[in-house]
């Protein structure tokens, strides 16, 4: 009997291409597209970037090409009460959040998975370039990193839990992007071939956060002061949420050198600015981490780690503070260390979990 799998299909090459592969290997697939906001209820008066009624579109002819049945799921309220709300909320806070590691925590893995048991579906996939593998020594899942290093996303998967890893497939982590389109073109995938990445936050329109922050709050910035780190005004700001850890363009402030945001106090509205030099950091502590190759930390552990998605792996070493805490030391101090990011850890090409940057 054939197994089922529920394809979560967002409208890009991706997922349509893993629904491809799952369907070439003899599984019964079916496609599901989530709708996650109604553009009034936010504030906006655009199409996202991302789950928008032309990606529902063109996962819908992708399906169609594929000859499978596909759905359409509103998550809409939890979408916005559990990554737009804590991403509004953490920005006011001084944080920079980041919403697609949200999103994969409370709404696509926990409410697709359930989406798939109620359809009698043995697994959910989709398009992101990792790996999953069973060590038969510990009998844990295991979230293994893309075979290619340049499309590895396992960053904004380091929440799964047990239960989800086993329930779901991956089936890109072996491909190129290259690869991965090709594919696409061969079967006559035209609708999503060639689409390019989604880049930008789906519910935030050209990057302007502060403007939707105002917007979707409907509450006005509190307005501070530019300080530099002995407490000398260099000028004023009109919110917090404009600003992020590491930035220098857009200060509004004149100096002889260049200088960069290095920390922000949303209570008392100070935004605190210096060199570059003082942007490094040799340690940090972690919030909210979830374990995947280990139950738990007992005592310290020598891993590799990265503040940003993008960022290189550095050797550091974890050690355990409270429940579900850690602080992370590194070997060289590393730049930018911002409040709010995921940092995530690595023990070769296994994650070993992450947690939120404190």
């Amino acid at each position: 009997m054939k197994k089922k799998v529920l394809v979560a299909m967002s409208g890009g090459v991706d997922s349509a291409v893993a629904a491809l592969i799952l369907k070439n290997e003899g599984y019964d697939v079916q496609g599901a597209t989530m709708k996650l906001f109604d553009n009034e209820r936010i504030g906006v008066d655009y199409d996202s970037s991302c789950c928008s009624l032309e990606d529902i579109t063109d996962a819908k002819t992708a399906a169609l090409r594929m000859d499978m049945p596909h759905h359409v799921f509103s998550f809409a309220r939890s979408f916005h009460e559990n990554v737009i709300d804590r991403f509004a909320r953490s920005y006011e806070n001084g944080e920079t959040p980041n919403p697609c590691i949200d999103c994969n925590r409370y709404v696509k893995f926990p409410l697709m998975l359930q989406r798939a048991e109620l359809l009698g579906a043995d697994y959910l996939a989709t398009g992101h370039y990792a790996r999953v593998e069973r060590d038969e020594n510990s009998g844990r899942y295991l979230l293994k990193k893309a075979k290619h290093a340049e499309k590895d996303q396992t960053y904004v998967l380091y929440d799964l839990k047990q239960h989800q890893l086993e329930k779901t497939l991956f089936p890109l982590g072996a491909l190129s992007k290259l690869e991965t389109r090709a594919r696409a073109e061969k079967f006559g995938l035209l609708s999503v071939a060639q689409k390019p990445d989604s880049q930008d936050i789906c519910f935030v329109r050209n990057g302007d956060y502060a403007g939707f922050i105002s917007n979707a709050t409907r509450a006005e910035p509190k307005p501070g002061v530019i300080v530099d780190k002995r407490g000398n005004e260099l000028g004023r700001h009109n919110g917090v949420i404009g600003y992020t850890i590491g930035q220098r363009k857009g200060l509004g402030i004149s100096s002889d050198r260049p200088l960069y945001v290095i920390s922000k106090d949303a209570l008392s509205a100070t935004i605190v600015v210096g060199e570059e030099s003082d942007l490094y950091s040799e340690s940090l502590t972690a919030g909210d981490v979830n374990f995947i190759s280990i139950d738990k930390l007992e005592t310290p552990m020598e891993v590799t780690a990265k503040t940003r998605y993008s960022q290189a792996e550095a050797p550091a070493v974890i050690t355990p503070v409270g429940e579900r805490e850690v602080s992370v030391r590194f070997r060289k101090p590393q730049r930018a260390v911002t409040p709010g990011q995921a940092v995530v850890f690595y023990d070769g090409d296994a994650v070993v979990g992450g947690g939120v940057i404190r």
